[in-house]
């Protein structure tokens, strides 16, 4: 039985970066198409055109199938043991997780309003937007890694300050860009 957790656990894994990656991506070509918004018309449309069918192939063929089989494969894992449900640490994980899966489904309603054109987020809001899934996925990892109730007063002060940090560094790179686009 702990050999085949072994197996369920690496398939998790292996689906929680692929999860990740798609999101992170899926983000990054919101904001350009955003940006395309500034471009002369014919620009625009053909650019318009070719983000919506990367971000349609990118979220159906890569970004929701992981995110699907990260969840099937972590309720597997689970069921395998059905103790972690009772440890606290895994429940601030599954918080931590049903906040990413929020995460995801919000990145969906937004590709489909950038589809509709009724998109009112500016390509500054969206850069901000991409940092909240890595603040999730620093707060997951270290939850599972450390796994201690004592750690997580710590962890909680460090999470804040990793997001205060990342929200600056997104502040400067907006400063950097206006300052070297002109």
């Amino acid at each position: 039985m702990d050999q085949y957790y072994l197996y369920v656990l690496s398939v998790h894994i292996i689906f929680v970066v692929s999860w990740m990656a798609g999101l992170f991506y899926s983000v990054r070509l919101f904001i350009y198409h955003t940006e395309a918004n500034d471009r002369p018309e014919i620009e625009r449309n053909i650019l318009q055109k070719e983000y919506e069918k990367m971000e349609r192939k990118l979220w159906y063929i890569i970004t929701t199938p992981a995110m699907a089989l990260t969840v099937l494969a972590g309720v597997s894992m689970v069921c395998i043991r059905p103790w972690l449900l009772q440890l606290p640490w895994f429940h601030v994980k599954l918080g931590f997780v049903l906040g990413l899966l929020a995460y995801h489904f919000i990145c969906q309603r937004i590709m489909n309003q950038l589809k509709m054109g009724t998109c009112k987020l500016s390509s500054f809001k969206l850069r901000l937007w991409n940092e909240v899934a890595t603040i999730l996925l620093v707060a997951i990892v270290f939850t599972v890694i450390l796994k201690s109730a004592v750690d997580w007063v710590y962890g909680l002060v460090g999470l804040i300050i990793f997001a205060v940090v990342i929200m600056m560094a997104v502040k400067w790179y907006k400063h950097y860009r206006k300052k070297h686009d002109c």
